[in-house]
């Protein structure tokens, strides 16, 4: 069954719950995409994964980067993704990525700013449509 969580945000920390839901999956042995809308907003993903203190390091890289291992986590933007089998999609994009269907998990968060929130409820109704199941749980 393929699934949709969406997180309804109270607050403007979309990166800091991006960065930690993709941490707990992680740590759940989860292989990762996170799916940006830009590439600025992928280098600012990848800073604050950086930032995060030592014992709670996560393995990450930018797709296009080389390394000599896949990493668990992979950021990508509109355009730019690795052809690597991922378990979960984190995706902070406006409109629902079209290789969405090789995931069978994904996440998505409904934004403070009513434009974002419009979009958001787009996303949903789209997901309902191909039959996702789906499911909120409001985040502070």
């Amino acid at each position: 069954m393929k699934q949709v969580q969406f997180y309804v945000l109270t607050q403007d920390n979309i990166y800091e719950h991006t960065c930690d839901l993709a941490a707990k999956a992680w740590r759940l042995g989860k292989r990762v995409l996170i799916a940006c809308e830009t590439e600025q907003q992928a280098f600012e993903i990848d800073e604050r994964l950086w930032a995060r203190e030592p014992d709670s390091f996560v393995p990450h890289n930018l797709s296009g980067e080389v390394t000599q291992y896949a990493t668990p986590i992979e950021i990508s933007w509109k355009g730019k993704r690795n052809a690597q089998r991922r378990d979960l999609l984190i995706s902070l994009q406006q409109d629902i990525p079209e290789y969405v269907a090789s995931f069978t998990q994904v996440i998505e968060f409904v934004p403070i700013h009513e434009a974002d929130k419009t979009q958001a409820r787009e996303r949903y109704k789209q997901y309902r449509q191909m039959g996702w199941q789906l499911s909120t749980e409001t985040l502070a």
